[in-house]
């Protein structure tokens, strides 16, 4: 993928600088100090300050403990690639204005209006705050662990997350969302399958539009995002960390499905074919 001196998106923040919080001052030590005061004639409201609850202070790491910023820089350029192609085609398609998601760096562990999350649990969009998390070690799990390599692998995922932010702006997360209580877990699997195979097809309809920008992608580029595809299916997941498949416990859709529906966004490059991933029987 062609991007280096290309725009970067400004909708990046980074919080990798910024590890857990850490706690300043209480303990035995603080009563020891208000009993010495209290001899000592001091006044109730200095007392009172020294009994406070203890300050909380934002650890920093050095900045040269950071991820690499070429990897910001990638992930800016990936990002606003989205913003121009969906730019165009919200309006086009949906008649409404597409409104830009934030992307989050984060080490470790981050703080989302979803809640708290690992980096373990890998990329994620909140719905809450519509900004899409991700941990830049991920990329290299998909090229150790899951065997996928390739800069368009990489724009693949931030692509599979804002395809999550488009089903949002137009209501499609809150309408799944709001049917869970009805349904089972294994029903419900099946929903979450078929929003994560439009997230796919979704991101397949982005890479059919950035293809047509001459000298940006070409067909290794496609080759390292269906590899990419294929590599996170539940299956093949499943079947590395366990030795066994349980097709009940897929949300994410089999190797074979996400491939499919992320060539079908790239052949066809039309978002309101999106809707055809919840029709069909079998997606």
């Amino acid at each position: 993928m062609r991007w280096e001196g290309r725009r970067q998106s400004k909708n990046v923040e980074d919080r990798r600088a910024i590890a857990g919080p850490v706690m300043v001052g209480g303990g035995l030590f603080t009563i020891l100090i208000m009993i010495v005061m209290m001899f000592l004639g001091a006044p109730p409201e200095q007392l009172a300050k020294i009994a406070a609850p203890p300050a909380q202070q934002q650890q920093r790491i050095p900045p040269q403990q950071q991820a690499n910023d070429e990897m910001k820089q990638f992930v800016s350029v990936v990002l606003a690639d989205n913003e121009d192609v969906w730019g165009k085609l919200f309006p086009q398609h949906f008649q409404a204005r597409f409104q830009p998601p934030t992307l989050v760096l984060f080490t470790g562990r981050v703080q989302s209006a979803c809640g708290l999350a690992s980096a373990a649990a890998g990329p994620f969009y909140c719905p809450l705050d519509k900004k899409v998390y991700i941990d830049l070690a991920f990329y290299d799990e998909l090229k150790r662990r899951f065997g996928a390599p390739g800069d368009f692998a990489q724009a693949y995922v931030i692509a599979h997350e804002i395809g999550h932010h488009v089903q949002n702006l137009l209501g499609i997360s809150n309408k799944v969302q709001s049917m869970r209580p009805r349904l089972s877990e294994k029903d419900y699997n099946k929903l979450s399958v078929r929003m994560e195979l439009q997230a796919d097809f979704l991101a397949g309809v982005w890479a059919h539009h950035v293809a047509r920008y001459a000298g940006i992608v070409d067909e290794d580029d496609i080759r390292e995002a269906v590899n990419a595809a294929a590599a996170i299916g539940d299956d093949r997941i499943q079947k590395q960390s366990q030795g066994y498949v349980v097709p009940d416990a897929f949300t994410h859709g089999t190797s074979e499905q996400r491939v499919r529906w992320f060539l079908y966004g790239l052949k066809e490059g039309n978002p309101e074919l999106m809707e055809r991933a919840f029709e069909v029987d079998n997606p």
